[in-house]
């Protein structure tokens, strides 16, 4: 889809999705969006159609994981990385255990974020060792699968449709096409965290846009919006390993910062219960900002040599 149709559709003024709740708002969302084939796109006119910025991030964690897993991860898909330790190789602990002839799931993440909302659950976990490290593989399995428990964690101040939970394995029978190829730290989580910062960040692009569109906002801010939307599209559909593409993915989140700055006096006029629900909500643009600062200094030591 070329550029000029992809800002059409988000012009298009399609009203908000009713959800009450996030399940709800993904499906209602993969009806609208099914129609882009780039999933940035969708993340982008996800964000359009959603009612508040919570059900915006829903979108664009959706679309990232389509970005690594295809159409395989359906509506609804969690990933579960994060243990006691962090989400690096030697704090997964989380393991596959042969018993007999079945393959077994066994151990404990914590903050999985969607996990009671999802089909589908993107667990990483080690496979013994390979030259002294741990070799982390990654299964695709449903979230109802028996010896599977799944306990909400504490709300966090804002954004409180997007729940997290602790995730218990005892003994998750495999089937064998659960089990995915290759190094999955690698070439699955090591990327995803810069594909998901760049979904996201299209959703929340789209949802403000949808929402100056929505309560009238000043002209000069939709099309500062709708230029930063295709750059953000253009990062979202890079190399999320490229020193490059982090350094222009900062820029794009400073730009963000400095359009949302500058909305203030349009969010007053809004309706109240709007308002003060973005008031609320708006930290979570500033959402794993620490790590991503980190693979910005990364990635200038890389480019400066």
């Amino acid at each position: 889809m070329s550029t000029s149709e992809v800002l059409s559709r988000l012009f298009a003024g399609d009203p908000p999705v009713t959800a009450s709740t996030v399940r709800e708002f993904l499906v209602a969302a993969n009806e609208r969006t099914s129609t882009f084939s780039a999933e940035a796109d969708r993340a982008l006119a996800g964000g359009v159609v959603a009612d508040r910025l919570g059900y915006a991030f829903a979108a664009g964690y959706q679309a990232a994981l389509r970005t690594l897993l295809g159409e395989r991860a359906g509506v609804a898909t969690c990933l579960a990385a994060t243990e006691a330790g962090g989400a690096h190789p030697r704090a997964i602990q989380t393991s596959l255990v042969d018993a007999g002839d079945d393959r077994l799931l066994v151990g404990e993440k914590q903050w999985t974020t969607l996990a009671e909302e999802s089909e589908r659950m993107l667990v990483f976990c080690r496979q013994g060792e390979v030259d002294g490290r741990p070799q982390i593989r990654a299964v695709l399995i449903p979230t109802e699968r028996a010896g599977i428990t799944i306990e909400r964690m504490p709300d966090v101040p804002f954004a409180p449709e997007i729940h997290h939970a602790k995730v218990t394995f005892a003994g998750v029978r495999l089937e064998p096409d659960e089990l995915l190829p290759g190094d999955a730290y690698i070439e699955l989580l090591k990327p995803f965290r810069t594909v998901e910062d760049a979904h996201v960040l299209c959703a929340a692009i789209g949802h403000l846009i949808g929402v100056a569109l929505l309560h009238g906002f000043e002209r000069v801010f939709i099309e500062r919006l709708s230029a930063l939307a295709l750059a953000a599209r253009s990062v979202a559909m890079s190399d999320p390993r490229s020193s490059e593409v982090h350094v222009a993915l900062a820029g794009s989140f400073a730009a963000l910062d400095s359009i949302v700055a500058g909305l203030a006096p349009s969010f007053e006029k809004s309706p109240e219960d709007f308002r003060s629900r973005w008031e609320r909500d708006k930290p979570l643009l500033r959402v794993a900002s620490k790590a991503r600062e980190a693979r910005l200094a990364r990635a200038w030591e890389t480019l400066r040599g």
